[in-house]
């Protein structure tokens, strides 16, 4: 079962996409209503997905997509809120958010792009599409992902092995086994290609990766 946290400060809007997560089969761990909350959360509950409100007073929302991106990289952050223009979607997705949403989407396309992110995908309600794609058009571009050639999982174990993980405690983050850390491992130097661990652990670090 997908397990949520989900952060706004309006408590009606709050209680309204908890009660469509939960009739839809899916687990919310957790509530928090401003961005210090929302790390505290996603420390404590471990989610697949963090549905993040972007204005919200203290902690705004990109930056704690931006350290939950860097700190948790299991854990997706789906943007749900009121803004839909360019600046705002592209910030947020520079930050890591895995998809951008406005407030009145459907129930149900909300509930289907939070299990859609829980698998690694990228969903960009149709009108941040839109707006995404006039922009690319204009020559704004949004920064590609580094090594597109791995999984969303191997690039996870990419990310913390950079961080100077090793597999015990890869495994014991992600929720995996050591024998499927040390075959993610194995891919994801086949595929960057990286003779050892320390090659794999330069280039991430290249990229951006671990810091």
């Amino acid at each position: 079962m997908t397990r949520v946290v989900v952060v706004d400060d309006h408590p009606v809007f709050r209680e309204r996409l908890v009660t469509v997560l939960t009739d839809r089969g899916l687990d919310v761990v957790a509530e928090a209503d401003s961005g210090e909350q929302a790390l505290e959360a996603v420390a404590l509950h471990a989610p697949d997905v963090v549905l993040m409100d972007l204005a919200m007073p203290g902690l705004g929302g990109v930056e704690a997509t931006r350290r939950i991106a860097a700190e948790h990289p299991a854990t997706a952050v789906l943007v749900v809120t009121m803004n839909d223009d360019d600046d705002t979607v592209f910030a947020a997705l520079k930050a890591g958010a895995r998809g951008y949403l406005v407030k009145e989407s459907p129930a149900a396309d909300i509930a289907r792009a939070v299990e859609s992110v829980a698998r690694g995908e990228t969903v960009l309600g149709a009108r941040i599409s839109g707006s995404v794609l006039a922009a690319a058009v204009g020559g704004t571009r949004i920064p590609a992902q580094p090594f597109p050639q791995l999984t969303a999982r191997e690039r996870e174990v990419l990310e913390l092995v950079a961080r100077g993980y090793d597999n015990a405690r890869v495994s014991r983050h992600l929720g995996l086994s050591e024998k499927t850390v040390r075959n993610n491992v194995s891919v994801v130097l086949a595929k960057l290609p990286a003779a050892t661990r320390a090659e794999a652990v330069a280039a991430a670090r290249d990229a951006g990766l671990g810091d």
